[in-house]
């Protein structure tokens, strides 16, 4: 009995140890230090001795200090788990000394809607805008059909036969050399740049000239608006030349990325596709607007809200674009250009739609700055419109600029909040002269300017030989046309020097930047860059 006893205690304590002996290496297992793949367990006597064999043992952790040492069968004792976790903890002096891991206060993948007025506002006005457009057709349509008197019949008539043809070839026109522009810049950045400035110059100048030469006030009007721009752009032309270096250099190191994306380009190609179908509908609501009241309300109101949906498409493809390289530069990712399209599309539209209510109005805000600034002279009152006006830009771009559409796409921000986190970068690195020199948007805005201007030479060219009457209104709104698409093709270049500069800000330790803006913020340190050479005030309000 009492033999018994003794091997049913020795069994229990057999059966206690292989238990915790499981526990142990379930807990091992658990915090990634060991695993067993094969565990055998063979009594080889009657007074309890138990020998444990482990084969095929793989080790995960080379500073494990759990150690089981096959040898002789013989087994050596582990250490506790609570020993283990002491024994892991750094000495309170290399607590103190380790720095903290930054944590990033959005995610990459956010998904809550961005500035959700406006994106109410934005669909509510598409919902008008689809009504109105349908309408007016309907209109259009019926004024064909069922006129109220011959005359109105030949109107229609004229409109139609003279006016949709010219409106359709310039939308086609546009969309060809906008993204045969595209793929130069991306080719040839350092020549397209210094095309782009005279090309839009010329072409501007030879499109007011050919308009002089109908010699009708419409025409005239016109004419005298495009001829005056083109002397004000080879000005600019000019003034801008010694920043032009700098320039390409930055566009050529943005634009790099693009290879390793084939796809990039598609939401460009969908985005004026969409255009293209949007303002055909467009074209034959402005001409159902003539039979309906107040006819020039009513087109100015197309007019707006074509402007607004058009930038809107511009940013869609800025963000999907800003997307895949901003993530590629911060994290080293080789994201999907379809998904940021989808979010752009859907979560980020909000932002989109409130960027392109300010952004423009910034940009001209910052142009009528920048020419206060360079005038010279003792009238007081222009430096005081100078100095309201610097420090009204100032106030905007800390709450809203153009730059903030990177963090939108990488981090899912707010439009607000993305233009001051962006701006704050900036001031952090004291890259705002860097920033304001940059005449990567002036670049994309010429080309635009480039490809209008070539519209009117060719539609009212053509238009003179039809019907002369249309010439001047066809040659409006074949600039405007133009200018709208090539904007939406530019989006990709201008994106990529976006996120060139955002990224950098964020981390320039970064290896995939080069030294170019680190040397030009030492320049610009020591007064030797071309960005001093515009000041951000007046000199005689510097001291204030």
């Amino acid at each position: 009995m009492e033999m018994r006893a003794v091997e049913g205690a020795s069994e229990q304590v057999r059966e206690q140890n292989a238990k915790e002996e499981e526990e142990q290496a379930t807990f091992d297992l658990e915090n990634g230090q060991m695993k067993f793949e094969e565990k055998v367990m063979s009594d080889h006597n009657n007074n309890g001795d138990t020998e444990f064999q482990a084969s095929k043992f793989q080790r995960l952790n080379p500073t494990n200090p759990l150690r089981i040492v096959i040898n002789n069968a013989t087994r050596v004792a582990s250490l506790s788990p609570d020993h283990l976790h002491q024994s892991q903890q750094p000495p309170p002096s290399q607590l103190s000394s380790t720095p903290s891991i930054p944590q990033q206060p959005v995610t990459l993948n956010s998904r809550r809607y961005t500035n959700k007025i406006t994106l109410f506002l934005f669909l509510l006005h598409m919902l008008i805008a689809i009504a109105l457009v349908a309408f007016l057709i309907f209109k259009g349509v019926e004024g064909l059909i069922q006129p109220s008197s011959d005359s109105k019949r030949r109107k229609q008539t004229r409109v139609v036969k003279y006016f949709l043809p010219q409106v359709e070839a310039a939308s086609v026109l546009s969309i060809v050399l906008a993204l045969t522009w595209q793929t130069a810049i991306r080719k040839w950045p350092n020549f397209m740049t210094h095309f782009t400035l005279w090309c839009s110059f010329f072409m501007s100048l030879s499109a007011g000239i050919l308009l002089l030469c109908f010699q009708k006030p419409p025409t005239d009007g016109v004419g005298v608006s495009l001829i005056a721009f083109s002397i004000g752009n080879g000005l600019y032309a000019c003034w801008v030349q010694n920043r032009i270096k700098f320039c390409t250099k930055i566009l050529t190191l943005s634009l790099q990325p693009v290879s390793k994306f084939h796809d990039l380009n598609q939401p460009t190609f969908y985005m004026l596709g969409a255009a293209l179908f949007w303002m055909s509908l467009w074209s034959l609501a402005v001409i159902g607007a003539l039979n309906f009241y107040l006819p020039s309300l009513v087109i100015i109101a197309l007019v707006l809200s074509l402007a607004w949906t058009s930038e809107i498409m511009r940013n869609v493809v800025n963000i999907s674009v800003s997307r895949v390289i901003a993530l590629y530069y911060l994290r080293g990712m080789q994201s999907s250009t379809k998904f940021g399209f989808l979010r752009a599309l859907t979560r980020n539209l909000g932002s989109a739609c409130l960027g392109s209510l300010f952004v423009p109005a910034i940009e001209a805000t910052r142009v009528v700055a920048r020419f206060l600034n360079l005038v010279e002279g003792e009238d007081e009152f222009l430096f005081c419109c100078a100095r309201c006006c610097f420090r009204v830009m100032e106030s905007i771009f800390r709450y809203g600029n153009g730059w903030a559409y990177v963090q939108i796409a990488a981090y899912g921000k707010g439009f607000v909040a993305a233009s001051q986190d962006t701006w704050s970068l900036f001031k952090r690195l004291e890259m705002e002269p860097i920033v304001d020199s940059d005449i990567t948007s002036s670049i994309c805005f010429l080309s635009g300017v480039s490809i209008g201007s070539i519209c009117v030479i060719a539609v009212s060219a053509w238009t003179s030989q039809l019907y002369q009457n249309f010439t001047a209104t066809l040659s409006l709104l074949t600039f405007f046309i133009g200018y709208l698409l090539t904007r939406i093709a530019m989006a990709l270049p201008h994106a990529c020097v976006s996120c060139y500069y955002v990224c950098y800000a964020e981390n320039p330790d970064n290896r995939l930047f080069d030294t170019t803006i680190k040397d030009s913020l030492d320049m610009v340190k020591s007064g030797r860059h071309v960005a001093v050479a515009t000041p951000p005030l007046p000199r005689r309000f510097a001291s204030d």
